[in-house]
């Protein structure tokens, strides 16, 4: 992961809940599905390290049910943001800047959970790196704690060049705003641009912006058998709890 990553969710940190059509229903929605999923796998667990919480998705749904959250991430405009938002909606969340890849370091272990979601784990684009940053959540866990990913189901993805994702559009305080991907694959891997376009239905002024980062298109299947070298046990897909698959193991009693 490069500093390309760090900046490109600085720049999207003011504007990154355009993404969704209603970030606070995501947030209530994500909560429940998660906890579901965590309280089947894991009953008894309660402390929670987020690792790339980005603007504060997950940390919030799942401080909001009752979790003991810390969350960190690679974009100081992103950290600072969601300190701005858990703070609004009065959650006591622990936010600090930390590479994923270091986490055992700057956060230390003993947790119960550790959780990295929308995708975070393919911004690191070789096996080696998703290994070192799967041994650190492991390190950060207490024996018997639990890893939860969500990533994109990339084994049911085109490949190809101008490759069109639409990802939401809505219209808030008389702006309509649209935002959409390009991917362009090289390999496994694919650069993407995400474009946003805001229309002040009032004036008709349109402005338009974008930000590029690259990914790792890397499938399920082998993130499991990734996250079971780092030193995972019990790892399976779970589908139709949110958007993405989830991906869950255990680190061993």
């Amino acid at each position: 992961m490069s500093a390309s990553v760090s900046d490109f969710y600085d720049e999207l940190a003011s504007h990154y809940h355009l993404i969704f059509e209603d970030w606070d229903r995501t947030i209530e929605r994500q909560g429940q599905a998660l906890t579901e999923i965590i309280r089947a796998q894991w009953p008894s667990h309660r402390t929670v390290l987020d690792l790339c919480c980005g603007i504060g998705t997950q940390s919030m749904a799942l401080a909001q049910h009752g979790f003991v959250v810390t969350g960190s991430d690679l974009s100081r405009d992103a950290v600072a943001r969601a300190v701005s938002e858990a703070a609004t909606r009065g959650l006591d969340i622990r936010f600090s800047v930390c590479d994923m890849r270091h986490a055992r370091a700057h956060h230390g272990g003993g947790f119960d959970l550790v959780v990295s979601c929308d995708n975070a784990v393919p911004h690191l684009l070789t096996d080696q790196e998703i290994v070192l940053a799967l041994g650190q959540m492991v390190e950060c866990l207490r024996p018997g704690g639990g890893c939860l990913l969500t990533v994109r189901d990339y084994d049911r993805e085109p490949r190809g060049r101008n490759l069109f994702k639409p990802l939401a559009v809505a219209t808030r305080n008389g702006r309509r705003t649209a935002v959409f991907q390009i991917w362009d694959f090289e390999g496994e891997h694919y650069d993407f641009t995400m474009y946003f376009i805001e229309d002040d239905l009032a004036t008709r002024q349109v402005r338009s912006w974008a930000s590029r980062s690259r990914y790792y298109a890397i499938g399920t299947d082998r993130l499991l058998a990734l996250m079971r070298q780092a030193g995972f046990e019990r790892t399976q897909r779970i589908d139709g709890a949110i958007h993405q698959p989830v991906l869950v193991g255990t680190r061993p009693g």
